[in-house]
């Protein structure tokens, strides 16, 4: 039965326990990604993630604080230092645990842990956040788009209209040539009548 048994004791005695998740915690802060077992992923996670958000705050308290837990000067220079600034925007959610396998002998669960804001190649895929966009009916770019686009219009009507004017030119020669063959037309038409007229006659 696990009456009682709120967190995972990792088959070690407390003393043990503390001292393991203090030397892990201090290599993940110094080296920003570690290989172990799931289980002691899991509770490394409990143990360094509210040292990481006490990190934001740098006081001597914090510090202290800091160094009860961790016993490494090193790691608590890092831990305010570099990684405090690489995390403060975050709000939680500082660590990644991703499965790797069991391990050959006992079949242990593995898994790497890693700092999510040290992981170049994930935050290259995470998609960018998008720009809020207000619409409108009118806008600044409304007015400026239908300006050049009167402009092209008119320059359009011109371009007919300089075209047009050489096809009317075209049509009045055309007209004009026509014009002189109709009357030759007529009068050939009237003397044919009337050599008709003038053998009727006699």
């Amino acid at each position: 039965m696990r009456h009682g048994k709120k967190f995972n004791h990792l088959s070690r005695t407390a003393s043990h326990r503390n001292a393991m998740l203090s030397n892990m915690a201090s290599s993940l802060i110094l080296h920003k990604r570690i290989t172990t077992t799931v289980a002691k992923a899991k509770a490394l996670r409990k143990y360094v993630e509210p040292l990481i958000t006490r990190a934001k705050d740098d006081s001597t308290h914090s510090r202290r604080v800091a160094f009860s837990y961790l016993q490494n000067k090193e790691s608590v220079t890092t831990l305010f230092g570099e990684v405090a600034e690489k995390v403060a925007n975050r709000p939680g959610g500082y660590t990644r645990i991703l499965k790797t396998g069991a391990r050959l002998g006992d079949n242990a669960e593995m898994c790497i842990m890693e700092l999510v804001d040290y992981n170049e190649l994930m935050l290259k895929d995470a998609a960018p956040a998008k720009a809020k966009t207000r619409r409108s009916r009118r806008g600044k770019g409304s007015a400026e788009k239908s300006a050049p686009a009167v402009e092209a219009t008119e320059a359009v009507v011109e371009d007919a209209k300089v075209e047009e004017a050489p096809a009317a030119e075209a049509t009045e020669e055309v007209k004009a040539e026509a014009a002189p063959e109709a009357p030759e037309a007529d009068a050939k038409e009237e003397s044919a009548e009337d050599s008709e007229k003038k053998e009727d006659k006699e």
